[in-house]
């Protein structure tokens, strides 16, 4: 399995009072899966997310990541384990708004030392996303669904074997949604890289091989894409 986690819980304090928002969680991941989370607000969703990503750290439980155990490492070693195999896209884009789309997708690579090597790569990068035209564009020059775009490719620089994605769609039309999901797919099946989605959208994760429900911290259903169980009103917050 490229992901595990075991017997995954987080609390935080809330008024003095413990509050958990993750509860005996259990997951494994296949390699190169494509696999989504979804839920209520206040699910978990994205705890879990930064716990698989070594992002925060567990209450209980472990996850392992390619085999490795990320938790037995020092904080900077997870940080340098995620720079070498794993990648992340955001909801709110996250690029550095002095560099330009070709440097912000750069940057991953200047932390491996290996830009200069790869500075093609990058270039071919933004053309797989259709932004061949835009290479030296600052962000504020760019669309949402372009900026988002260049968040994919950075990405996918690294050529990482894990990408996590939180809610990649969710500051996007429905159609630059949709767009934005098939570009991930397209990535995911060509460089054989392990997704998870966080995603609002039962549309988009019905597209994923695998979907994974959450609520009040629990897992409560798991099952493959296509069949996602619509709560009343079809609302998941």
């Amino acid at each position: 399995m490229m992901i595990v986690a075991e017997g995954l819980e987080k609390t935080y304090s809330s008024g003095g009072h413990p509050l958990k928002v993750l509860d005996s969680v259990d997951l494994s991941v296949a390699p190169e899966s494509f696999v989504a989370v979804v839920g209520p607000s206040g699910s978990g969703k994205t705890t879990l997310l930064g716990l698989l990503a070594g992002l925060d750290e567990p209450s209980a439980g472990r996850v392992l990541l390619n085999g490795q155990d990320i938790f037995s490492f020092t904080e900077d070693g997870r940080a340098e384990f995620r720079v070498q195999q794993v990648g992340f896209v955001f909801q709110t884009f996250h690029l550095l708004p002095t560099l330009t789309a070709l440097e912000n997708v750069l940057v991953p690579l200047e932390l491996r030392g290996t830009a200069k090597d790869c500075r093609g790569d990058a270039e071919a990068l933004l053309e797989r996303v259709g932004l061949g035209g835009r290479l030296h564009h600052f962000p504020a020059q760019l669309s949402g669904g372009e900026q988002q775009r260049v968040a994919l490719a950075r990405a996918f620089a690294n050529k990482p074997k894990i990408l996590f994605a939180d809610e990649p769609t969710g500051n996007l039309d429905r159609e630059t949604g949709a767009r934005i999901v098939e570009i991930l797919e397209e990535l995911n099946r060509d460089a054989r890289t392990t997704l998870i989605m966080v995603t609002h959208d039962l549309d988009l994760a019905e597209r994923a091989h695998r979907v994974v429900s959450l609520s009040g911290g629990r897992v409560v259903d798991d099952r493959t894409g296509g069949g996602v169980v619509r709560p009343a009103g079809g609302d998941v917050g």
